[in-house]
């Protein structure tokens, strides 16, 4: 079972703007396409911290959990593509994904804390995001999904930051992360031309 008590914290350092909001809605279908890749991505990444540290008893523990849990989301997701006669295919992927990942420390100890403290941060992005796309979202029972979806989006990013804080000193933690979340913030401050979840 996912643990369910973790801090609730703004790791957030700018939020998402406007433009995104109009972008995404007027894109539903390609939003819910890419939706299904990040979940499976969420998924892949989950497993790649577990295959990475598998000495760390607690990651993998919880870190076994996250991943099913974004598998059954991917399954959820897929369900509404059927629905909506979208098939599965390929997407250019937005440089976030990329962007994050070089921002990542290659030696050790240092890289095991980045990848967490970014992964928290991609999940409460997208808890963020689905947020938004639950408010503004002009039918009601995709907003209700996407509504659905944000309590574990926001268990995740807090998952992770435990994790972070766990085997690591808070002070480190917390300097790094306010490095990574402004780096993050700098990613997104020009709107990708094709509608993503983390355009």
């Amino acid at each position: 079972m996912l643990e369910t008590t973790v801090p609730k914290m703004k790791i957030l350092q700018q939020p998402t703007q406007e433009a995104w909001i109009e972008q995404a809605i007027a894109n539903l279908d390609i939003i819910l396409l890419d939706h299904s890749h990040c979940e499976r991505k969420a998924a892949s990444a989950a497993l790649n911290l577990m295959f990475r540290y598998p000495s760390y008893a607690r990651l993998v523990r919880q870190l076994t959990a996250i991943a099913q849990e974004e598998l059954e989301h991917f399954e959820l997701v897929n369900q509404w593509l059927d629905r909506r006669g979208i098939p599965l295919a390929p997407l250019n992927a937005p440089p976030y994904g990329a962007a994050l990942k070089a921002l990542a420390r290659h030696n050790e100890p240092q890289r095991c804390l980045d990848l967490l403290l970014l992964s928290s941060l991609i999940e409460a992005r997208s808890h963020e995001r689905l947020g938004l796309l639950a408010q503004h979202c002009p039918e009601p029972e995709l907003a209700r999904f996407y509504q659905g979806l944000m309590a574990s989006e926001a268990r995740h990013y807090g998952i992770y930051w435990v994790l972070a804080d766990h085997y690591f000193e808070r002070p480190v933690v917390m300097a790094r992360l306010e490095e990574l979340a402004a780096a993050e913030s700098q990613i997104l401050a020009t709107l990708h031309p094709e509608p993503r979840i983390h355009s």
